[in-house]
């Protein structure tokens, strides 16, 4: 099938909150579901070797098993994509066949991270040089199950920086039959810049998306990159077809408690408060405590819910004793709502 044409067959979505390594784990994911039931939510990046591997692993489909800690999720996470790496057409096209059937939405394909270690293993935000590699990827992946195959990059590396550069590796992806292009409205440098100042320093050109939306309105275009409040991401959503937040989801979940109500169009939403979301945790909690899973792993994203709230800092103190307590459980949760539920937040 032709990518323009099979663009106009899946969905986009006015707001998700991006992959990010040791942030967007499955518990993290369940607390945001607290806060929006409509966003697109995606996994931390997965390596598609690492699943290969795992995948011939004994006992690799059981409860635990290597699968299990790569793919698992709860339901209540959809819409979710996988976010695979890798540049092994074969390895992404069997990534692509485990995401539908572990039971996610759709699978995306990194070509924006500019880690040394990604880079050592010539994938992320390297492979923007190399288009019809990625096409090939994205090709494959979509010919091994049913879901959108999505990707998510820069809009440039290094000295391969120009706007045609771009409108032509979108293009080429386009055609392989991408659905969605995620589009971080920065270049990356490869060499001289880490990771983190990589989403910093080189200069956002949010008119370099919105001119690629112009140029190819077929295509369903999502912006990411600096965008700190609901506002802001409404405002781009007159030039794109969606936005993309990540460290400004994390560090301030409730910031985004009304994006059902005011991004999706929701009117039956009203807006989470701090003690709701940490309610809300418990079935949870007991789900992954029953299976032996620490509550340490749950309550780690809970310290910046109480953001603005009055004796936050006591709070998060007593939060992180108990929940880091051998054989804490889901009880602690249900304890630490109380006093915020008292004070109405």
């Amino acid at each position: 099938m032709d990518g323009a044409m099979q663009q106009l067959e899946r969905p986009s979505y006015r707001f998700s909150v991006a992959p990010m390594m040791d942030y967007t784990d499955r518990h993290f994911r369940v607390l945001m579901r607290q806060i929006t039931r409509h966003s697109l939510l995606y996994t931390e990046m997965v390596v598609a070797r690492a699943l290969h591997h795992a995948r011939q692993a004994p006992g690799a489909e059981a409860p635990g098993g290597r699968l299990e800690r790569l793919l698992g999720f709860d339901r209540i996470e959809n819409p979710i994509a996988l976010q695979v790496g890798g540049d092994d057409p074969a390895l992404l096209a069997e990534a692509s066949s485990l995401a539908a059937a572990w039971g996610y939405d759709e699978i995306n394909l990194n070509v924006g991270c500019p880690s040394d270690k990604v880079q050592r293993g010539r994938f992320g935000a390297c492979l923007m040089a190399d288009p019809e590699r990625v096409a090939a990827c994205v090709a494959a992946m979509a010919d091994a199950s049913p879901l959108p195959v999505t990707v998510k990059h820069r809009i440039g590396i290094d000295h391969h920086d120009s706007y045609p550069q771009l409108l032509t590796f979108m293009d080429t992806v386009a055609a392989a039959g991408a659905c969605r292009f995620s589009v971080h409205a920065r270049k990356a440098w490869l060499e001289g810049l880490d990771p983190k100042q990589n989403r910093t320093i080189p200069p956002l050109r949010y008119d370099w998306v919105h001119r690629l939306k112009r140029d190819r309105p077929q295509l369903i275009v999502e912006l990411n990159g600096g965008l700190e409040t609901p506002e802001a991401c409404r405002q781009q959503l007159d030039h794109v077809d969606g936005t993309m937040v990540g460290r400004a989801a994390y560090a301030h979940p409730l910031r985004w408690a009304g994006v059902d109500r005011s991004i999706h169009g929701d009117a039956t939403r009203g807006e989470a408060r701090a003690s709701e979301v940490v309610r809300g945790l418990v079935p949870h909690a007991e789900r992954w405590c029953s299976r032996g899973g620490r509550l340490w792993a749950i309550a780690r994203h809970l310290v910046h819910v109480v953001e603005g709230v009055p004796g936050a800092r006591r709070w998060r103190q007593a939060l992180t004793e108990a929940a880091s307590q051998p054989g804490a459980g889901p009880e602690v949760l249900e304890r630490a709502s109380q006093p915020l539920e008292a004070a109405g937040h």
